[in-house]
């Protein structure tokens, strides 16, 4: 019975010096400086354990929120986000330091990472290891990675990252383009003329000099032609066979003409 008596006592003081250590335990950062920390949190990013050096990020901005070390630790945490597949968390990390630190000298990555993240987004394992068609995707990220670039480049045309967002909004807009003649041939395939007509004259007229011009001009050519709208599919027709003789629709628009 004594024994009984005293073991809930002994479980209080075993529990209570258990938490006592607990904290000492987990935050073993406690007494590190800003250096300490920011130079941690360095070699995690560079060791691809994104998640502890986020936690360092963090920390080091929490307990030191001035001097240099927290200013590069908010840029740096957004890239950590992203390389550990959190955008969201990635964006609101660039956009912080963006609004914090507007004149900083780096402030040129950080739009640049902004593209970047979303340029990446939705880009599951499957489709980093295998072939995939991009402008099958949705579009909204690709159009905000264009956006993203596009304010890079106006804020920062010298920027060291200026040339590279300018291939990537090439890329963005030839595949945004292609995506709308995706849409356009669904509804083809639907005999929703008028709103493959829609998405084919958007390509036509948003999208110039794009590859995909030359599928929407045979979208529109094909739509009229199917909608009995005659001297439409004929001028849409000329324009694609002017511009582009080889297009293989070309035989096929034609054979519809004749008869």
């Amino acid at each position: 019975m004594y024994v009984l008596r005293i073991l809930p006592a002994l479980l209080l003081i075993l529990l209570f010096s258990g938490c006592s250590l607990l904290p000492e335990q987990i935050d073993r950062t406690k007494n590190w400086s800003a250096s300490r920390l920011y130079s941690e949190a360095k070699a995690a990013l560079s060791q691809g354990d994104y998640e502890t050096a986020i936690k360092y990020y963090e920390s080091l901005e929490a307990r030191y929120p001035f001097g240099r070390y927290a200013q590069q630790a908010a840029l740096e945490a957004a890239y950590a986000y992203y390389k550990y597949d959190e955008p969201d968390s990635a964006i609101a990390t660039a956009d912080r330091f963006i609004n914090t630190y507007p004149q900083h000298p780096h402030i040129d990555y950080a739009y640049y990472l902004k593209g970047l993240i979303n340029f990446n987004r939705n880009t599951g394992l499957v489709e980093r290891y295998l072939p995939h068609d991009p402008t099958q995707r949705d579009s909204a990220a690709a159009r905000q990675s264009f956006n993203d670039f596009a304010e890079l480049v106006k804020r920062f045309p010298n920027s060291n990252y200026a040339e590279d967002a300018r291939q990537r909004m090439i890329y963005l807009r030839n595949n945004l383009a292609q995506y709308e003649v995706h849409v356009a041939n669904h509804y083809m395939r639907r005999e929703a003329y008028v709103a493959a007509v829609n998405r084919a004259k958007y390509v036509v007229e948003h999208y110039q000099q794009t590859p995909a011009v030359a599928d929407a001009l045979a979208i529109l050519a094909e739509a009229y032609t199917k909608m009995g709208v005659q001297d439409l599919a004929a001028d849409s027709m000329r324009v694609l066979e002017l511009n582009y003789p080889n297009h293989p629709a070309l035989a096929k628009l034609k054979g519809h003409a004749v008869n």
